[in-house]
C-alpha cells in the first residue's frame, strides 16, 4: 500500500540545490488537510498530473480546496475530505546563488578601426550571481520531473548566455581598444541589461555580473591572418617589416632578408610598402597619418603609432620608450618616439 504523507517539507539548506522534488521518485499520496511546511528561503510548487496548481510561500500551509481550488477538478465532490490523492511538491530555493564563475573559452574578436591592426581579441573572466524569480516557470521550463536540480546543471548554459552578451557589448562599444581600463563597470552593467530578458525567460533573475579581468589576448599577425581578420596588403606590410628587422640584425647580410620574405613577392615592392607604412605612422605627410609634435602626451604618441594609449604606457613602464614624468603625467619627445619606432 502506498505511503500517505500528512506533512510535506524539505528542511535541507539547499546550498547548491535549486529544486528538490517531494517525493524524489514516483508520486506522493497526500490528503486534504495535509500540512506543507515551506522554509524562509524556499517556495513550494504544488503539482498534480503535470499541472501546477499553486505556489506556496514561506510558512505552514494546509492542503484544502479553499486555498487550492483547482483540486476540486481532480478529486471531485463525491470524495470526503480525508481521501488521499497523488501529487508532488517541488521545493525551490529562493536564495541568491553567488560567486558563480564565468570566462571566455575562446578569445572574442572585436574590430577596432584605426587602432593597432584593426582587430583586438579579448579574453576575460569574472563572477555572477542569480536567483529564482518565478518558481513555477523555472520548474516547468527547466526542471521537468527531475527529483533534484543543482546549480551545476545550469551553470554552463548561463555562462554561454553571458559570454554571448559580453561579445555583443564589446562590439557595440566605440574605441574599446583605447580606453578599456575605464569601462569595466559600464561593460558589466551593459551585460546585465542585455541578459535580463534571457534569464527571466527561464524564471531567473541575474543579480550581479562582475568583470574580474578583461584584456586583449596575445594574438600574432599570423594568427589574425589565418583567422581571416587581416587583408593581404596589411599582412604583406607586416611581413616585409619583420624581414627588414631580421636583416638588420643578421650579420651575414642578405640571407636573413631573403628568408623572411614571402614566396612570389619582390623584395623591392615589399620594402617599399613597409617604408610607406612607416612614413604614415611617423606623420611624414601621408594622408591619414598623425603629425608628430616635438613634445607629445601618451595619447598623442599612440595616435602617431596607431596603437592604444595603454601600449605606450606599458612601453614607458618597461623602459623601452623614454619619457619624462611631469607631475603625474608623462611627456614624450619626438626624438625618443622616433628612436623607439626604429628600435
Amino acid at each position: 500500500m502506498a505511503r500517505i504523507f500528512d506533512v510535506i517539507e524539505y528542511p535541507n539548506e539547499m546550498s547548491n540545490e535549486i529544486v528538490h522534488r517531494f517525493p524524489e521518485e514516483g508520486i506522493g499520496d497526500f490528503r486534504i488537510g495535509s500540512q506543507v511546511i515551506v522554509r524562509e528561503s524556499q517556495s513550494a510548487v504544488f503539482f498534480r498530473d503535470g499541472n501546477a496548481l499553486d505556489v506556496f510561500k514561506p510558512g505552514r500551509h494546509t492542503i484544502a480546496t479553499a486555498n487550492v481550488p483547482l483540486l476540486i477538478d481532480y478529486i471531485g465532490k463525491a470524495f470526503n475530505d480525508r481521501t488521499p490523492f497523488p501529487a508532488e511538491v517541488y521545493f525551490v530555493s529562493r536564495k541568491e546563488f553567488a560567486n558563480e564563475k564565468w570566462g571566455t573559452p575562446q578569445a572574442i574578436p572585436v574590430q577596432t578601426p584605426g587602432v593597432g591592426l584593426g582587430w583586438f581579441f579579448f579574453q576575460g573572466f569574472g563572477t555572477f550571481s542569480f536567483q529564482v524569480k518565478d518558481p513555477q516557470q523555472f520548474v516547468t521550463q527547466i526542471v521537468g520531473a527531475a527529483g533534484s536540480y543543482r546549480t551545476s546543471e545550469i551553470e554552463e548554459r548561463l555562462r554561454t548566455m553571458l559570454v554571448s552578451k559580453l561579445s555583443d557589448v564589446l562590439g557595440e562599444t566605440p574605441n574599446i581598444g583605447s580606453k578599456l581600463s575605464g569601462l569595466v563597470e559600464e561593460i558589466g552593467a551593459a551585460v546585465r541589461a542585455k541578459a535580463k530578458d534571457d534569464f527571466e525567460a527561464l524564471g531567473l533573475t541575474l543579480k550581479t555580473f562582475y568583470v574580474g579581468s578583461l584584456k586583449p589576448s596575445q594574438k600574432s599577425a599570423q594568427e589574425l591572418r589565418d583567422a581571416g581578420y587581416l587583408d593581404v596588403a596589411t599582412y604583406s606590410q607586416l611581413q616585409a617589416a619583420d624581414a627588414m628587422r631580421e636583416a638588420a640584425n643578421n650579420q651575414s647580410g642578405g640571407a636573413g632578408l631573403t628568408a623572411g620574405i614571402g614566396a612570389g613577392m619582390g623584395i623591392g615592392n615589399l620594402m617599399g610598402q613597409a617604408l610607406q607604412g612607416g612614413m604614415q605612422n611617423t606623420g611624414a605627410g601621408a594622408s591619414g597619418g598623425a603629425k608628430m609634435a616635438d613634445i607629445m602626451t601618451p595619447a598623442e604618441a599612440a595616435q602617431v603609432m596607431k596603437v592604444t594609449e595603454d601600449d605606450i604606457l606599458e612601453a614607458i613602464k618597461d623602459g623601452s620608450l623614454k619619457a619624462k614624468k611631469v607631475g603625474k603625467a608623462f611627456r614624450i619627445s619626438k626624438d625618443n618616439l622616433e628612436a623607439f619606432m626604429n628600435s
